[in-house]
């Protein structure tokens, strides 16, 4: 199963223009992404997808891979599926380009849900704490017993009725096998997408299956300055410790 690891990197954030290319730790942020998807084992190549050819330029400059691709796109996935349109592989995983602190295990576990044949999408969830669930710039997930993703949610789900729920953050990873990556980015935008804000509703509401498997390690999304601060506070923690 050849596998290819895309890093998406869009210059012109809303809330964070130039995002990809903030300092941390020294190094532009979309590195530490590709960094991470270069160390995992079962990813035969990886690259950054990106609008903007300043970002293509800094990979480039540290000896990594980049593609340019359409400024139109409107997506993450909409990026890796324009990269699947050149480079063929069985496997793609989207490793979004605001996740500095994915683990290269995360990635590996993500491919690793689609060893079975009978699946064509993958993703992961960590546990964390209430206070963490109300958040609405964390994204939850609920899941059946087996894996796959029932609802994805910016509320905080399940509704804790006073009997003790588990919740789940969803972090920001897919794995697709490429036949169902083409026709994911087909699908127009769904009124559960629109309501949340959320990618991954288009695709439950198209009737697709999402496997959830447990992260290894927590990630941080980076979509602010303040998370981006809150990254290198962990980041530093952890070459401490």
């Amino acid at each position: 199963m050849t596998v290819i690891a895309v890093v998406p990197a869009r210059y012109a954030s809303v809330r964070f223009p130039g995002k990809p290319l903030a300092p941390l730790a020294g190094r532009p942020m979309v590195l530490h992404v590709l960094d991470a998807a270069r160390a995992a084992r079962r990813v035969d190549r990886a690259l950054v997808a990106t609008d903007d050819e300043r970002i293509a330029e800094r990979v480039r400059a540290a000896g990594g891979e980049a593609v340019l691709t359409s400024p139109e796109a409107a997506s993450g996935t909409d990026r890796v599926a324009e990269v699947a349109r050149r480079l063929p592989a069985d496997v793609y995983v989207n490793v979004q380009g605001d996740e500095p602190l994915m683990a290269p295990e995360n990635i590996d576990r993500a491919v690793a849900l689609l060893d079975r044949p009978d699946r064509s999408i993958a993703s992961l969830a960590y546990p964390i704490a209430p206070e963490a669930a109300a958040d609405p710039g964390v994204v939850k997930v609920a899941a059946a017993r087996d894996g796959r993703a029932l609802y994805f949610s910016r509320a905080r789900i399940p509704y804790d009725r006073g009997v003790g729920v588990r919740y789940q953050k969803h972090l920001g990873i897919y794995a697709y096998r490429a036949a169902t990556l083409a026709e994911i980015a087909a699908l127009s935008p769904s009124p559960l997408e629109m309501a949340e804000s959320l990618e991954q509703l288009r695709w439950l509401e198209a009737g697709y299956t999402i496997w959830i498997g447990e992260a290894s390690e927590d990630s941080v999304g980076v979509d602010t300055p303040a998370d981006l601060l809150e990254a290198e506070r962990r980041m530093r923690k952890e070459v401490v410790s």
